[in-house]
C-alpha cells in the first residue's frame, strides 16, 4: 500500500436504520483522529446487495473484507487502518 494512500471504506446501509445512522456518526468521529474516507451505499437500491446483507446492516467493509456489522468496533477499525500507515 502506498504511504500516501487514503483508505476508503464502504458502509452498507439503509435509509430507515438507526444503527446505520449511529455508525455514520461514529465513523465521522473516528475521522477526527484517523485519516480515511468512507462511502455510504444503500443496500435497498441494489437487489444483489439487499439479498447479500439483508438485516445484517450496517456493514462496514473494505473491498470484500467485512470489518464489522451492527455496531462500529473502534479497535478493529483502528487496527485495520494502521495497516495503511
Amino acid at each position: 500500500m502506498a504511504i500516501d494512500a487514503v483508505p476508503r471504506l464502504t458502509l452498507y446501509s439503509r435509509s430507515y436504520c438507526h444503527l446505520c445512522d449511529d455508525m455514520v456518526v461514529r465513523l465521522r468521529q473516528l475521522q477526527a483522529g484517523i485519516r480515511f474516507e468512507f462511502d455510504v451505499v444503500d443496500v435497498d437500491r441494489d437487489p444483489v446487495l439487499e439479498r447479500r446483507y439483508g438485516d445484517k446492516v450496517p456493514v462496514l467493509a473494505c473491498g470484500e473484507r467485512e470489518l464489522c456489522h451492527y455496531f462500529l468496533d473502534p479497535a478493529v477499525i483502528t487496527a485495520f487502518l494502521a495497516e495503511f500507515r
